[in-house]
């Protein structure tokens, strides 16, 4: 198990899907949050979900219980930037692993690789395929923490500008389907065959 700690960004507002999709039911789950929460506790000893609302979800009590980082109730913006902020100033590690809800297909292998390709002095270490970087997925480091304050306050959520203006190590990955984001209705429907 890593001690990486493993955060799941769950407080987008969905706005293509037309529902909320952090509580779609997936993978014989009541929520999609509930399967990845589940199945990356198996990977990483620490599993945190980010949100602007913990009161959404309601999870069974059994198999552990779910530890929530709240974006601060002052901010409205629907953007990771709120969430990067709070997971900040709520962890003490240098670094964690953030993940996005809507990729339930990321594994062991494409985690174990980018874990093993970060480095101390790194900002980040980011998954990237030919569709281009995937910032969702991948170890962000506390040196970015001021960057993300800056950048929620200037209401600018560009994560790939600051990926790429920053000291990030890029991984390059050949299977795009790790990488398939449940962001409309029919990648929904089509990551329910492959589940």
């Amino acid at each position: 198990m890593l001690d990486l700690p493993c955060v799941i960004f769950a407080g987008g507002k969905s706005s293509r899907m037309k529902e909320d999709k952090s509580l779609l039911s997936f993978g014989g789950f009541n929520t999609l949050t509930e399967f990845q929460f589940f199945r990356l506790k198996k990977i990483f000893k620490y599993v945190y979900i980010s949100c602007k609302d913990k009161s959404k979800f309601d999870f069974p009590t059994k198999n552990g219980d779910a530890t929530f980082i709240e974006d601060a109730k002052s901010i409205e913006v629907f953007a990771p930037t709120a969430g990067f902020v709070a997971i900040f100033q709520t962890l003490k590690t240098d670094s964690f692993f953030a993940l996005s809800v809507d990729a339930p297909f990321v594994g062991l292998k494409e985690i174990e690789a980018l874990v093993d390709a970060d480095s101390f002095n790194a900002d980040a270490c980011i998954a990237k395929t030919a569709f281009g970087i995937q910032p969702m997925c991948g170890i962000y480091h506390r040196s970015l923490e001021k960057k993300f304050i800056k950048m929620l306050k200037e209401d600018n959520h560009k994560l790939g500008f600051l990926l790429k203006s920053s000291k990030t190590t890029f991984v390059n990955f050949e299977d795009e389907k790790a990488f398939l984001n449940l962001n409309h209705p029919h990648e929904y429907i089509e990551a329910l065959k492959l589940i």
